[in-house]
């Protein structure tokens, strides 16, 4: 395959912008499928093919698949909008050369179109943006584009314009060619190129000056033949925008309505034009066999292999390991390394996969995006040939903010529970278990209700457990308020030798914006603690964080700097040094004054405007604050920033406010210190579970 013709790209988005329906299209459009689907429908959509996900109407696991557009290979990645799932879209744009934000022409930028933004900033994801439901009451594209400069700090340059809105969208002026674009027949799949209407000639003109004067900036031979008055062509225009998207400079910006079936070839085209190929993308490595020096990687596939396994799906013929190939080649049958645990890997079957549907190949080159099996791994690995030992830069993982203790309903399932949720945890880094030290319960930890509604869904239905599920627990925090020193021996004499270590040095309150939970710096001199005893002192330290003093949460944002210390020849050693670490965090952060963080969740509330005062009055009750209210066609936007702790059951709350009108979103924020009295109430009722 000529590298210079694939496109590796995701499709992400807030909740119901429409990123599954539009991926139906594309298939359609493309030939890989003959009947389209829909989210809502009887049939459902080739993208979600899980049970629960036709179900409930939503994008649950992202789904691969593999499309070709005139002399262009697509490799298609539809990733789910709930913030509960981020991961998938962590992981998914962790490998993907390029990416579609796809946004609502009524919501415009919400709350989760700020994430997979950041996200896609994160990994330096080239996007173009469509704007999507164009047929929609109240659709305002030339607001989405205002609010991407706003809200994202994007370079928004349309490169078209809706003919009619709402009711009356028909298509899309063209503002490079200048005609007009229909999309006819009972699918959409005609597409008619007309003159621009007399009565949006002007509107086209004003649009396709404003579209170059942008564009002018990046190209002094754009700027040259503009003040020059002279004609640009198009093959120039398309070159400014090719190489500009790719720098990440611009975001070229095109309109439609998936449901409708309009403007979406527009988009395959833009797709193959402008997005990177990964020829255009250069992805980098740490070489371990060279103390991590960063090694540059090229798209060629007779170069020695790096891949990485960025998704793993547990099934029940074996692991499923979802695999972008960076440089070099897999080949059916050969031997690489696993460089995080050093161990060999056969690879068994190479698979390229159509949503639950698999084709299986011999070799896959460098840029393609395949599932191997016979792979024993974790999602982040980085696979290469037997001759180099190179890492890749891993995926960011949220932290777990909500909890729940699962029982089965029978003894004898214990096991069988214990298998179920080991494998979930493979799948999902941001799904976390671990059983309590004082009730001796399974407890499930994960990034919302939704997400640890589904997964005990699928322990109901794929492993045919009962369960019984207690009620949420909110994963709080502590942490240290005031810098404090330590001086703290430890002595322990038995027959024979005993137990001695020293520590001396200071607890230090880290700042939110650190983005560090713990750090450890080392100043002691002189060899007073020996060399060889520093990692477990650290050890020692990190081992205190666990269970903090104040209610035995996680202690977060603290420094450890460990300034001076003794040992005794015979009895220091490194359990000895370890438990006196943990001893000497424990007394100093008793005395630093701790505080109970809990976790915030940022809140956007869409309602009819006439519910305004109930909405915006309840999420004050819930101790919730208001960032703004922003009217849209007779219905209110509301957001605001909420405990966590104060949202359980909103949904059912928010229906009864609105007469079942209102929808909600939310997404984890930050950790903040709980006022004083609930501080108080969560001391109190963490003790008395522990009595119980």
């Amino acid at each position: 395959m000529d590298l210079s013709n694939l496109r590796n790209i995701g499709i992400s988005a807030h909740i119901d912008s429409g990123k599954t329906t539009l991926s139906e299209r594309i298939l359609y459009y493309t030939g890989r499928i003959h009947k389209m689907g829909d989210v809502k429908g009887d049939v459902g959509t080739t993208m979600d093919h899980m049970e629960l996900e036709k179900e409930r109407g939503i994008t649950i696991t992202s789904a691969a698949t593999t499309v070709f557009w005139k002399d262009k290979t697509i490799n298609l990645i539809d990733t789910p909008g709930h913030v509960d799932f981020t991961i998938e879209v962590e992981r998914s744009l962790r490998v993907l050369d390029g990416a579609v934000l796809v946004l609502c022409a009524v919501g415009g930028v919400q709350s989760q179109s700020l994430t997979v933004d950041r996200q896609m900033r994160r990994y330096n994801v080239p996007r173009i943006a469509f704007i999507n439901k164009c047929d929609r009451t109240g659709a305002d594209p030339a607001r989405v584009v205002q609010a991407m400069e706003t809200k994202l700090g994007h370079v928004a340059v349309p490169l078209q314009i809706p003919i009619g809105l709402e009711g009356h969208h028909e298509g899309v002026v063209d503002l490079i060619a200048m005609k007009a674009v229909y999309f006819d027949g009972e699918r959409g799949e005609k597409v008619r190129v007309q003159p621009i209407p007399a009565e949006l000639q002007a509107a086209a003109e004003r649009a396709r000056h404003a579209m170059l004067d942008t564009l002018s900036l990046y190209s002094d031979e754009l700027m040259e033949l503009m003040l020059e008055d002279k004609p640009v062509s198009e093959d120039l225009i398309h070159s400014v925008i090719r190489e500009q998207t790719i720098a990440r400079e611009i975001t070229p910006v095109l309109m439609g309505s998936a449901f409708k079936n309009r403007g979406v070839q527009c988009l395959l085209d833009a797709i193959a034009r402008y997005l990177p190929s990964p020829l255009d993308r250069v992805a980098y490595a740490k070489d371990n066999g060279n103390e991590g020096a960063e090694v540059a990687l090229a798209a060629d596939p007779d170069a020695p292999t790096v891949a990485m396994a960025f998704k793993i799906v547990d099934e029940s013929f074996g692991q499923l390991t979802y695999t972008r190939v960076y440089q070099g080649r897999i080949e059916k049958g050969g031997t690489y390394l696993n460089s995080r645990t050093g161990r060999k890997q056969r690879v068994g079957r190479i698979l390229r996969m159509h949503a639950n549907e698999r084709e299986e190949i011999a070799v896959a080159q460098a840029g393609d995006i395949v599932a191997l099996i016979g792979v024993e791994c974790n999602s982040g690995d980085t696979i290469c040939a037997m001759s180099n030992n190179y890492s890749l830069e891993s995926i960011h993982v949220a932290e777990p903010v909500i909890s729940l203790s699962v029982i089965p309903g029978k003894n004898v399932d214990r096991d069988k529970l214990s298998r179920a949720l080991s494998r979930f945890c493979r799948e999902d880094p941001t799904f976390h278990v671990r059983t309590d030290a004082e009730t001796g319960d399974t407890i499930i930890s994960g990034m919302g209700e939704l997400h640890l509604d589904i997964y005990i869904e699928r322990l109901r239905r794929e492993h045919n457990l009962q369960i019984e599920v207690g009620p949420p627990q909110v994963s709080y925090r502590e942490a240290p308020t005031q810098t404090v020193e330590f001086n703290y021996k430890h002595r322990k004499q038995t027959g024979g030798s005993g137990q001695y270590a020293h520590v001396i040095g200071k607890l230090i309150p880290l700042d939110e914006d650190a983005g560090k939970d713990y750090e450890f710096e080392n100043k002691v001199t002189g060899g007073r603690i020996p060399t060889e005893y520093i990692p477990s002192c650290d050890k020692g330290f990190q081992s205190a964080r666990g269970k903090g003093a104040l209610a035995g949460y996680e202690v977060v944002r603290v420094k450890i700097l460990l300034e001076d210390g003794t040992s005794h020849s015979v009895d220091s050693s490194d359990l000895a040094f370890q438990i006196c670490a943990r001893d000497a965090f424990q007394e100093a952060y008793r005395r630093s004054k701790p505080t109970l963080l809990e976790p915030i969740f940022s809140v956007e509330v869409e309602a009819p405007v006439e519910f305004q005062g109930q909405v915006v009055g309840d999420l004050s009750s819930r101790r919730g604050l208001i960032h703004g209210t922003e009217v849209r066609q007779g219905t209110v936007v509301v957001t605001a920033e909420v405990p966590l702790a104060r949202m359980f059951g909103y949904a059912t709350d928010l229906r009864s406010l609105t007469q079942g009108k209102g929808t909600f979103s939310m997404e984890f924020r930050c950790y903040r210190p709980a006022p004083r009295e609930v501080q108080e109430e969560i001391i109190a009722a963490r003790k008395a579970a522990q009595r119980v």
